[in-house]
């Protein structure tokens, strides 16, 4: 689980440090994912080895990439590219249907798409899904899915809960919509075919030099 794949500016405060991890960082992660040989997959190929026994490579990986940052097309996109990686980049639809500055564009995101990319969805506006009638929330979740499929004209499969925030009801509203999975803020590695909203990832913050990278992979994966 990634956020900003670029330098914090000087003047940010614990919560982006602790969110961005550098582009030389990075690079560094996916060069020892690559050496190590690792192949990323996407999350229609986790659940359908879940539920049917699809076959996996020998170590497997899906590297996801939370609120749709400009610095996913900047940084990450090119460099997965160049190491033969995929990505899941999870949007907030509204802030691209608006163009808001620091987020990626619908052109940015089509063009990452094309060239292997999967793009899923944020939610519209980034709530507390938890707080909201049932009206308002399947307009988060089923426009977020709508957008997508408007620009990109592939309708959303998975979600990724805004900060990590999520109930019985957000879950019913996200099989109503057509959602096939949902990712969490949970660590963890271990998935389960009943629990396909629920699925647990390992988020890699801004201090985690390649050292702590290794160690995460050894105590998780290997």
């Amino acid at each position: 689980m990634y956020h900003y794949i670029s330098d914090p500016p000087a003047d940010a405060d614990a919560v982006r440090r602790d969110l961005s991890v550098s582009p030389v960082q990075f690079e560094e992660q996916l060069f020892y994912l690559q050496r190590a040989g690792y192949t990323s997959i996407s999350l229609e190929d986790l659940l359908r080895h879940l539920a049917g026994g699809q076959p996996l490579p020998a170590k497997p990986i899906i590297l996801t990439f939370d609120d749709g940052y400009a610095d996913g097309y900047t940084y990450a996109f090119p460099l997965l590219r160049q190491y033969g990686f995929r990505g899941t980049f999870f949007v907030i639809t509204g802030y691209l249907d608006e163009g808001r500055a620091g987020y990626l564009t619908w052109a940015q995101a089509a063009e990452m798409q094309a060239k292997g990319m999967d793009i899923e969805a944020h939610s519209v506006s980034h709530p507390d899904l938890r707080a909201l009638g049932a009206e308002s929330l399947h307009a988060e979740v089923w426009g977020a899915s709508q957008a997508i499929a408007e620009h990109l004209h592939k309708p959303a499969r998975f979600f990724c809960y805004p900060s990590g925030r999520y109930n019985a009801n957000t879950i019913a509203a996200l099989k109503a919509a057509g959602y096939w999975g949902a990712v969490t803020t949970q660590a963890g590695v271990s998935h389960d075919s009943a629990r396909p909203f629920e699925l647990s990832r390992v988020r890699i913050h801004g201090n985690t030099d390649l050292a702590g990278f290794e160690a995460l992979l050894a105590h998780y994966m290997e």
